[in-house]
């Protein structure tokens, strides 16, 4: 091969490699679980068995198979010396779930078990702005629908599902607006009580969000609002790979990814249920 060819090769590989990114994960078996029949077989089940049951699916690849393709969304900051630095970062492009292509299931988790398949796919729960970013980005705007009675139950979160199916009509791209995203945020650390969960956003379609940044709830509680969106780790910086959290503790690149005062809680601790936070 001569050198010329073999550079090429090299070069659309990088650039491919940046320009796109799948979630790793196995090929989804032609007999597993549809999202409907997911639902229907967790409706008896305990709060910690539906979610064992819901990691288990996924991470098996019971997962369809738009998910898997992430969406690149374009970040910049000027940093103090008026040097603009450009970035981008790739998200799935709906809520986490389990299902086909043709019958899905969004799945509302506990940040544990968000954070537990984050890490297995190589990947972090997003923070308020990087949700806001999305927002601005979306192909798919829908307008919130709040729900009242039996809140936390499967059947709340399965009847919700159904009716953002109904708004969302089979339109297809980066969604958003339809539930509330599980966050990382510095109030994590820094809240009087411990082991809460983050929550952000559910933008109406002016594009104010009707939950605010908030920690309000302990991290074991889950309801049918709550939506997990994974984010790629790699985030690449003027084109060259950098790891979030490297990202995070740049006092000037963190404003790409942050717009919180310190940015310094990473990650939910699988282990004890706390928080991580950097120390």
């Amino acid at each position: 091969m001569k050198r010329s060819s073999f550079i090429l090769i090299v070069c659309f590989f990088i650039i491919s490699c940046n320009s796109s990114k799948r979630l790793n994960l196995p090929d989804r078996n032609s007999a597993a679980m549809s999202g409907d029949q997911f639902y229907k077989s967790v409706f008896s089940e305990s709060r910690v068995e539906r979610e064992t049951h819901a990691k288990n699916e996924i991470l098996s690849g019971n997962v369809p198979q738009f998910l898997r393709k992430m969406v690149k969304i374009k970040t910049s900051v000027t940093v103090d010396n008026g040097k603009k630095i450009n970035a981008y970062y790739f998200v799935i492009p709906d809520y986490l779930s389990t299902g086909s292509d043709k019958n899905f299931a969004r799945i509302p988790l506990t940040p544990m078990t968000a954070q537990r398949i984050a890490d297995s796919l190589h990947c972090f729960l997003p923070t308020r702005k990087i949700v806001n970013d999305i927002y601005k980005k979306a192909k798919v705007k829908l307008e919130p629908v709040p729900m009242y009675a039996f809140r936390d139950s499967a059947v709340t979160m399965y009847q919700h599902n159904l009716i953002i199916e109904g708004q969302r009509k089979l339109r297809k791209g980066l969604i958003a607006g339809i539930k509330k995203d599980v966050v990382i945020t510095e109030k994590l650390s820094r809240d009087s009580k411990p082991d809460r969960v983050a929550i952000y956003s559910w933008q109406k379609l002016d594009g104010k969000p009707i939950q605010p940044l908030y920690t309000g709830h302990v991290n074991w509680y889950v309801d049918y609002s709550h939506g997990i969106r994974l984010v790629y780790r790699t985030i690449y910086v003027n084109k060259k790979p950098v790891d979030y959290i490297d990202i995070l503790k740049d006092k000037n690149l963190r404003r790409l990814l942050c717009d919180e005062e310190y940015c310094d809680c990473y990650r939910y601790d699988t282990t004890d249920a706390a928080t991580i936070s950097a120390k």
